[in-house]
């Protein structure tokens, strides 16, 4: 890529993050307790919207097993009935327990153990878990363990291409290198921008979109 256009990437992704936020304000993004209870809200997300999360781990809040050790220990069954408000709800306790194996195979279960390691090693690591695609792992990075891996989501994706940002042929990869090479690597910046995304693709960048009076209208 040329310097020129990379010039102008730059450019233009500096401009939308500051007229989003000057939109809807900073957005406190990742709901959750701690680093544990987001890397389970993030595989639990898969497929479902974040109010159907919030009742599962509510669930395995309030039966005192928001724990990696009760919950590997726990049978499939009985995470699967817990987490059940959350859809889909025995492929992501499978989910769950495969992520619960890495855990505790090489942290013992801690997840503020993983928070050392480089962050590529890392989320080779994670991706090489079944059930854990990249928006996932960029998840837990990002928003469990404060590492600089930009999420790239629907939301994200509809807004970059309907701004002509990327190609309809983009990769995830693609994307995210986007905002990698043309932003600092940021924890809270990254964090503060999905956010946003979300916010507009929720409210305006819609499957059928709802461009009058998005703050985005005018790029």
């Amino acid at each position: 890529m040329d310097k020129k256009k990379e010039t102008e990437q730059h450019k233009i992704l500096v401009q939308m993050y500051h007229i989003l936020f000057k939109h809807f304000g900073p957005q406190h993004w990742w709901p959750g307790d701690t680093p544990f209870e987001i890397a389970v809200g993030a595989i639990l997300t898969q497929n479902t919207n974040w109010g159907n999360v919030e009742k599962a781990i509510n669930n395995l809040k309030n039966s005192g097993s928001l724990d990696a050790t009760i919950l590997h220990n726990m049978p499939q069954a009985t995470l699967a009935s817990l987490i059940k408000p959350a859809g889909y709800f025995n492929i992501k306790a499978k989910r769950l327990k495969h992520f619960l194996s890495f855990l505790a195979s090489h942290y013992r279960g801690v997840i503020e153990g993983m928070k050392d390691e480089d962050l590529h090693h890392l989320r080779s690591r994670l991706l090489e878990v079944n059930g854990i695609g990249p928006e996932t792992a960029d998840s837990i990075l990002l928003y469990a363990l404060d590492k600089p891996s930009f999420v790239i989501d629907a939301y994200t994706t509809r807004v970059l291409m309907r701004h002509r940002i990327i190609s309809e042929s983009a990769t995830y990869h693609e994307m995210q290198e986007l905002f990698h090479k043309n932003l600092p690597a940021d924890v809270p910046l990254y964090n503060e921008y999905h956010a946003l995304f979300v916010m507009t693709g929720k409210h305006y960048c819609k499957p059928k979109p709802a461009c009058q009076g998005c703050p985005l209208e005018k790029i």
